[in-house]
């Protein structure tokens, strides 16, 4: 891998991001614009170019999924690289076992060393290493061996203190959305006492409690939420200076992908480490040193999690030298686009410059014009999944080349899957839906997780309440309850109670026994970890609990899928031993804690994908509907009253046309069945800031042709006039303006929003007592004098 052979296959701006070595840079890239194949190269020329130490590395992903990726292409570049240098042939023409023998070398030397993943991720690799030294403000304390809980487990824990332990009215209080508001108070840094700073009301007083009171049960647990896995390593930084010194000391070069994603917290994490603290520009070194940050405001679509975009834009004021455009040193623009046809392309550039907070970039493409852009008006939403179902079947049939895995169903919200479900599986066409129930949600995974988890953390209350009669080994809810309460009542981990045989005689009564059977149990587990593998720790779990056992014993079809689910978690941590060279129990449980259901979606799959626009970030398909363009759906309702929001409801439109690579299509609806009633429905804005000689459109009946790739087929449509009134366009709109809708009667305008060619108006319907949001360049309504 010299250094033009690694930079041959890299067009200007790729190149010139991957060779800055020291400082910092700004990475600008666009969809589809190859911004994976920069970052790998710019850690392969880090380390084979300037020689810099692998782990010397930290390389933060957005999912876990593109990490293993990252790792995949690294390996890839180097193993090819000396294949050549050693036999003089590439990396294919090698025998399997010299080719397995090779990357292997590769592997232990380049790609373990390596620090690649997301924040939670890598973050609590280091918390593995390091939480003991954390001075929590309460006192509270927490070991190595920590447990991390997943939604389900926090969900249930917060759902305790709100009714039993503080009894408050969960009506008032409800759990989720205390919860939401907690999650929402770490990803700002605020403790407990700072919420209720920032709201003095009694709600905000309240939450305070409960979130105190939840730090409290983490900490008994010995456990930390997702959250905790980036606000404990921000607190631990600041206050150890000789922490936070050996990281800073230990990640020179420090990378991170998607960074439009990314919240305050998770920037405060980057700022120290980059920094070591220091908080004036002026006086950063940046001798063999460097920040490389890569992401797109106009892909920012995740503020609903705390991801604030404004951070990439001030990047250039915290790091850069703060110059135009056109003059700085320290941000490159990825504009060139492998993925799409010139029309997509054309569309979303035109769309997305609607916006009016975002870098100035303009996709440009690699590829020919490619079909028109297709936008069909159904007269509801079972018409509209029938057209989108069809259109699959008549392209699937007539075009050998495409396959059920080539097609992406998107919408705006959950709920809008079910028409398009009930469609597919009447025409038996395989489909999967990303989002639904994920693997490790399943109960028998969670049993068999909570096993584990007890094993490696026997102060893990939660998971030993779940397994102690699971399955049913003759320990009642009466027993259990004593024990807990004692517990409670001693202030001690339920372990110590467990693992003490005395109490649970006294305790338990004629249940000790089986009690006392459950601590051996995982007593002789516990004291395996450190010569066991997860495989084994896993397979004796199972065999010694009796868990297989059980269901087999139920023989129903039920018992038998779930037996085969946890065979499958017996699969993933054998390739998790496989592919990350760490056996230990410690390291499988943190991979299964940080799965997401995106990691375990197979592009190519034969199935069609149903998702969430939100959730189609970072995939790319051959073929895109994108379903339910509606004002009110998509823009929702709150966007079209919220300038910001409405921003932001745009550049998941952005993101959206630019996952389809060939082909793209638009569908709304006459009229929606919402909260069971039918209400007519008014087409999307986003559909008025699309070129119209992109679209073509057509009625109801008519169906596209096939799909060939490379080629511009003409779809069979007859164009007709886009759905907007053109008389309302030159009309000037003015709070009190009366005007007539053919549908709603007569109105009043009581709110104009925006100035000019995007203003949009709220319209008071007497008619129809309702309130309604109305773009008049796309409305057919009439002004009144």
């Amino acid at each position: 891998m010299t250094q033009v052979s690694l930079l041959d296959a890299l067009n200007p701006s790729q190149r010139q991001a991957v060779q800055h070595f020291c400082g910092p840079l700004l990475v600008v890239a666009g969809a589809g614009s190859g911004k994976t194949r920069a970052l790998t190269h710019r850690i392969a020329h880090l380390v084979r170019q300037h020689q810099v130490d692998p782990a010397e590395i930290l390389a933060v992903t957005f999912t876990n999924k593109a990490a293993r990726e990252m790792k995949e292409r690294i390996e890839q570049l180097f193993a090819e690289q000396e294949a050549h240098e050693q036999f003089g042939i590439p990396l294919a023409q090698l025998e399997p076992a010299q080719a397995t023998r090779l990357k292997s070398r590769v592997y232990q030397r380049i790609i373990k060393p390596l620090w690649v993943g997301t924040f939670h991720s890598l973050f609590s690799q280091i918390l593995r290493l390091d939480i003991e030294k954390y001075q929590d403000p309460k006192g509270r304390k927490w070991t190595r061996n920590f447990s991390i809980f997943d939604e389900s487990d926090v969900q249930s824990l917060i759902k305790e203190i709100v009714t039993k332990q503080l009894n408050l009215d969960d009506r008032k209080f409800d759990p989720k959305s205390v919860r939401y508001a907690i999650s929402n108070a770490k990803n700002q840094g605020w403790t407990p006492a700072d919420l209720e700073h920032h709201q003095p009301n009694f709600r905000g007083r309240t939450i305070a409690q409960v979130y105190e009171v939840y730090q409290d049960q983490l900490a008994a647990n010995n456990g930390l939420d997702f959250d905790d896995l980036i606000w404990i390593p921000v607190q631990l930084f600041r206050q150890n200076e000789q922490v936070l010194a050996y990281w800073h000391q230990r990640f020179r070069h420090i990378l991170v992908d998607e960074y439009q994603d990314t919240n305050r917290t998770q920037y405060e994490l980057i700022r120290l480490l980059t920094t070591n603290g220091e908080m004036q520009k002026s006086k950063l070194n940046w001798q063999n040193r460097s920040i490389f940050v890569v992401g797109d405001a106009d892909q920012s679509i995740y503020k609903f999690r705390g991801a604030d975009f404004t951070i990439l834009m001030e990047f250039q004021e915290a790091f850069g030298d703060g110059l135009p455009d056109d003059d700085t040193r320290t941000m490159v623009k990825l504009e060139e686009n492998y993925r799409s046809t010139a029309t997509i392309l054309q569309a979303a550039n035109a769309l997305i410059d609607n916006n009016t907070e975002r870098i100035e970039k303009v996709l440009k493409p690699t590829r020919s014009q490619g079909d028109p852009i297709f936008c069909y008006q159904a007269d509801d939403e079972m018409a509209e999944a029938e057209f989108v179902v069809n259109a699959i079947k008549r392209l699937e049939n007539k075009d050998p080349d495409v396959s059920w895995g080539d097609f992406a169903i998107l919408y705006r919200t959950n709920a809008q899957s079910r028409p398009f479900e009930e469609v597919l599986m009447r025409w038996g066409i395989p489909y999967i839906v990303v989002g639904g129930q994920r693997f490790y949600d399943r109960k028998e995974i969670k049993d068999v997780v909570a096993y584990l988890r007890a094993v490696v953390n026997p102060a893990d209350s939660l998971s030993l309440l779940r397994i102690i009669n699971v399955p049913r080994r003759g320990i009642g809810k009466s027993t259990i309850d004593k024990l807990t309460q004692a517990a409670a009542t001693l202030n001690v981990p339920l372990w110590e109670i467990l693992s003490d045989e005395t109490s649970i005689h006294t305790l338990a009564g004629r249940s000790a026994k089986p009690v006392i059977q459950f601590v051996q149990l995982l007593e002789h587990w516990h004291q395996q970890l450190a010569q066991a593998k997860a495989t084994e720790i896993l397979e004796g779990l199972l065999r010694d609990s009796g868990y297989l056992e059980d269901l087999k014993a139920q023989a129903t079809e039920e018992a038998e899928e779930r037996a085969r689910n946890v065979m499958e978690l017996y699969n993933a941590a054998r390739q998790f031993e496989e592919e990350q060279g760490d056996p230990s129990l410690e390291a499988f449980l943190s991979n299964v804690s940080l799965a997401s259901d995106l990691d375990n979606l197979q592009e190519g799959s034969e199935k069609v994908s149903l998702m969430t626009l939100h959730s189609s970030k970072g995939l790319e398909f051959p073929v895109v509907f994108l379903v339910g363009m509606e004002q009110g759906l998509f823009p929702n309702f709150r966007a079209l009253e919220d300038p910001a929001a409405l921003e932001e409801e745009r550049r998941l439109c952005y993101v959206g046309i630019t996952r389809a690579r060939e082909q793209l299509f638009f569908s709304y609806a006459s009229e929606r069945r919402l909260y069971g009633n039918r209400e007519a429905a008014i087409p999307s804005l986003f559909l008025s800031e699309l070129p119209k000689e992109l679209i073509e459109l057509d009625k109801p009946g008519a169906i596209p042709r096939p799909l060939s790739r490379g080629t511009t087929l003409p779809i069979s449509a007859t164009p007709k006039a886009r759905p907007a009134a053109r008389h309302s366009r030159s009309e000037q709109w003015s709070i009190g303006d009366r005007l007539e809708h053919p549908q709603f009667g007569r109105g009043h305008i009581t709110h104009v929003f925006g100035s000019g060619e995007r203003v949009t108006i709220a319209v008071k319907f007497p008619g129809i007592g309702q309130q309604k949001i109305l773009d008049p360049r796309i409305a057919p309504i009439q002004k009144l004098n």
